[in-house]
């Protein structure tokens, strides 16, 4: 769907919500009246810092490409998930996965992602084969940012990183030591 077709008019939004607020005002329930006040103030600020974050964004630099500008834009977390809420994100799917895991701090590559199923499955590949994209503040990072870029994941699984590691450096000099001049004589008089 085109920009153009998913925009409302502001004054049609704000009669929208007050129909709805009174609604919910109509029902009696002081608790719920609170909520649905404090929602749209929350949706309110939400919306309001991803439009100020796009603002930012796209003011001019000089020398700056449009495609650097887009590339931020489409980086921040806020920004991004305003898009894929609203079915604007330029990005599919594999690429917005992508994109979320470059920002984790531990190193993971994508095994597979069943799109019908909302499950990614994922391997460490740090050089330390330490695994800690397994540990669950690891874990909770990884599905944090995939919430704001990929929301169409739904379960992320680990997989233990490549059984393979860089076999142990040996050191071998460059000749045998050195044997005492007495030492070779003793050991050639035994042969």
């Amino acid at each position: 769907m085109s920009v153009a077709a998913r925009t409302l008019d502001a004054e049609q939004a704000g009669r929208r919500i007050d129909e709805v607020l009174e609604r919910v005002t109509a029902a009696g329930d002081g608790k719920a009246v609170a909520a649905a006040e404090e929602l749209v103030r929350v949706l309110m600020d939400f919306y309001g810092a991803g439009l100020a974050r796009i603002i930012d964004g796209l003011r001019a630099v000089p020398g700056r490409d449009t495609a650097d500008t887009l590339d931020e834009l489409l980086g921040d977390d806020l920004v991004s998930s305003l898009l894929v809420l609203h079915d604007l994100h330029p990005e599919d799917t594999g690429t917005r996965i992508g994109r979320a895991l470059a920002a984790v701090r531990d190193p993971v590559e994508v095994v597979t992602f069943d799109e019908s199923t909302g499950t990614l499955r994922l391997r460490t590949t740090g050089t330390g084969g330490c695994g800690c994209a397994g540990v669950p503040e690891a874990q909770q990072q990884i599905e944090n940012v995939l919430a704001c870029f990929a929301p169409e994941v739904t379960t992320v699984e680990q997989e233990p990183g490549s059984a393979t590691r860089e076999p142990a450096l040996l050191q071998i000099g460059s000749r045998p030591p050195q044997v005492a001049p007495a030492t070779r004589a003793t050991a050639a008089g035994r042969s």
